[in-house]
């Protein structure tokens, strides 16, 4: 039981770390084309 004490505020931790992580990567544009590197490799340049 005393684990509890110790992995609820790891696993509290590690989602709102993940969450800035995924804010972090919207603000900076990392998902706004997504398809157009999908096609990009269908093209000869």
């Amino acid at each position: 039981m005393d684990i509890l004490f110790l992995l609820i505020p790891f696993s509290v931790g590690l989602v709102l770390m993940v969450l800035a992580a995924l804010y972090w990567a919207v603000e900076r544009g990392q998902f706004d084309d997504v398809e157009r590197e999908g096609e990009r490799i269908l093209h000869d340049d």
